[in-house]
């Protein structure tokens, strides 16, 4: 389900006040994949329920270059959250999720394999309100970017 930026926070402190344990991962998921979908799973594992913070459209080109996004963040939104594991997804519009992160408030922030908590900026958010930061291994060979690489080499886009 989609949730607008400003209705995050108070959704999360009703959740967190029936005695809900949140997740909260974010990123670009701009070609969902198998890696990304047992991320999530894996993500949704550590508690109650998973809020997904998806960066939008201008975020991923900030980060990504301006031929990213492939899909728009509607229908980023509509596929992730279509996901069994994901609950709840937010947009955000910043390069990273720290303010976002502020106002979900997670027990539990899961990063992809690629981050350490020294390269992770959320994670001073997350520790220092009490929370927990946990770093799940990627599924190896999978990647919207070898995709995207593989359409335009061959143009499969299968693995």
């Amino acid at each position: 389900m989609l949730v607008r930026n400003r209705d995050i926070e108070s959704l999360c402190c009703i959740l967190r006040a029936g005695g809900t344990r949140i997740v909260f991962t974010n990123g670009c998921f701009d070609i969902i994949h198998a890696g990304h979908v047992r991320y999530l799973e894996q993500a949704r594992s550590f508690g109650d329920v998973l809020v997904l913070g998806l960066n939008t459209d201008a975020s991923v080109r900030a980060l990504k270059g301006d031929s990213r996004p492939i899909n728009g963040e509607l229908d980023r939104a509509a596929v992730a959250g279509a996901l069994r594991a994901v609950d709840y997804v937010v947009l955000f519009g910043e390069r990273t999720a720290e303010t976002i992160v502020g106002k979900v408030r997670p027990d539990i922030y899961v990063k992809g394999g690629d981050y350490t908590l020294d390269t992770l900026p959320e994670a001073k958010v997350v520790m220092g309100y009490g929370g927990r930061v946990e770093i799940v291994r990627f599924l190896d060979g999978h990647s919207t970017s070898r995709i995207i690489e593989k359409i335009q080499t061959d143009g499969r886009a299968s693995s």
